[in-house]
């Protein structure tokens, strides 16, 4: 799996996370699923940020989001 991937799988992941964290906080549930989503997703993007030769910058990572979902379009 390349870095680009990763990170965008784990962008994906950390902000599906946050209104699932929001909703078991409301309902009086524990968020343990949705905050150890959350840390994996931190995890894959660190480890994409850290692999990746020369690392992303900010400027970067709205054409590597695009670029893999252009990869998966038909």
């Amino acid at each position: 799996m390349d870095t680009d991937l990763i990170l965008v799988l784990g962008m994906v992941f950390a902000v599906l996370s946050i209104p699932s964290m929001i909703s078991a906080y409301s309902d009086d549930r524990p968020i343990r699923a949705s905050a150890i989503v959350l840390l994996i997703s931190l995890a894959a993007m660190a480890y994409a940020i850290l692999t990746y030769p020369g690392g992303f910058t900010f400027d970067q990572i709205p054409e590597v989001f695009f670029g893999v979902v252009a990869r998966f379009m038909p």
